[in-house]
């Protein structure tokens, strides 16, 4: 039996189990049409219970929708910016900052009682045209300034309103090289501890993280981002704990998020999931919702068993707004919400895995 047939064995037993709570939910045979009733506890509730913070990657320009905004509101207790921290956005010139879409998504977390995950302060994209066009005649010195004067502005801007931060954002490329840009180029792999320095600096309550994709499995990028991770924590370096973006496919193999995870929490870290979704080839097939409802249950159940891993973050709310398609062309379907934002099986599965919950770790807070 290939690895797509074993977890399609597995998915089944799992989407029966869905079911089963959705009709104690009070929802319908097919909850991908209907949303869960009233009664039907949010995700960020049921969490409480574990310890383990339940967020979403927010586009801010949709807050002004209603139905986006409460259910926003009600089913998570983090929130990330999309797109509102990152460089592009709130430095588009030099010297020049606009924090409005940002200080929006703070404001609005802070009115419903939710923790902010910073994401993000260094990356090798969406980085401002200004500092693209300038950096080759750059000496080391001079991009190091402009680097560390970017760190030390946001992080300062949101001092105390901060939970996490996404430090640097994938830093290694898929061979488990570090990742050739401006940054390595210039600065030589020290520009990733400095960062940590820098941001430390700023806001010395806010966890740092250093965040990456494709480390869910152990493999060659698994492997150097952990050594090299491990190489920063015995240094002193200010590094609270790694981010798995989670990115998966229906037709993923099997992954080792557990074991990997685990690995990172004996080093004294905390781990996080922080851009999750499974996409499918569209239409999507009733085959590959199984799957990725078994596959969004066991990234939810592996978080829970690993009590250093304490938020779960999704990748954008609904279908209308996920990045996947766009980058992904003939693939999508891989968020909770389908484009009218109801609640699809994947949902009540990843309410399922939370119900299940064995974290005994206190709720985290700042």
């Amino acid at each position: 039996m290939n690895r797509r047939a074993q977890t399609l064995a597995r998915a089944t037993v799992a989407l029966l189990a869905v079911a089963a709570l959705a009709g104690l939910a009070g929802c319908t045979s097919q909850p991908a049409a209907t949303a869960p009733q009233a009664s039907a506890a949010p995700l960020r509730t049921i969490a409480e219970k574990s310890g383990l913070r339940v967020g979403v990657a927010v586009d801010t320009d949709r807050l002004s929708d209603s139905a986006y905004a409460k259910l926003t509101a009600q089913q998570f207790s983090t929130v990330t910016p999309e797109n509102a921290m990152k460089w592009e956005v709130v430095e588009p010139k030099q010297g020049q900052y606009d924090w409005s879409a940002a200080d929006k998504l703070v404001d609005f977390a802070q009115a419903h009682g939710q923790l902010v995950r910073g994401h993000n302060l260094v990356w090798y994209s969406q980085l401002p045209q200004w500092l693209t066009d300038e950096a080759p005649s750059l000496t080391a010195d001079q991009l190091s300034a402009i680097l560390q004067k970017h760190i030390t502005d946001e992080v300062t801007h949101f001092t105390g309103k901060i939970w996490q931060w996404d430090v640097v954002n994938e830093a290694f490329d898929d061979s488990g090289n570090l990742r050739d840009n401006i940054w390595i180029e210039k600065l030589g792999p020290d520009y990733i501890a400095d960062a940590f320095r820098w941001a430390h600096a700023a806001d010395p309550d806010a966890k740092l993280f250093l965040n990456d994709y494709g480390i869910e499995t152990d493999g060659l990028k698994s492997q150097a981002e952990y050594d090299f991770v491990k190489q920063l924590v015995a240094q002193g370096v200010p590094i609270d704990g790694v981010g798995f973006e989670t990115h998966l496919d229906a037709d993923d193999p099997e992954q080792d998020l557990q074991t990997v995870m685990t690995q990172y929490a004996k080093l004294g870290i905390d781990v996080a999931i922080t851009e999750a979704d499974v996409k499918a080839r569209t239409p999507v097939s009733k085959i590959d919702k199984t799957i990725q409802s078994s596959m969004f249950a066991d990234s939810m159940s592996a978080c829970l068993a690993v009590k250093q891993c304490i938020s779960y973050t999704l990748w954008d709310l609904d279908d209308k707004d996920s990045w996947i398609p766009q980058y992904f062309p003939g693939e999508g379907g891989a968020t909770l919400y389908d484009d009218e934002l109801k609640p699809k099986p994947q949902y009540v599965a990843l309410q399922q895995a939370l119900a299940k919950g064995v974290k005994t770790a206190p709720p985290r807070s700042k």
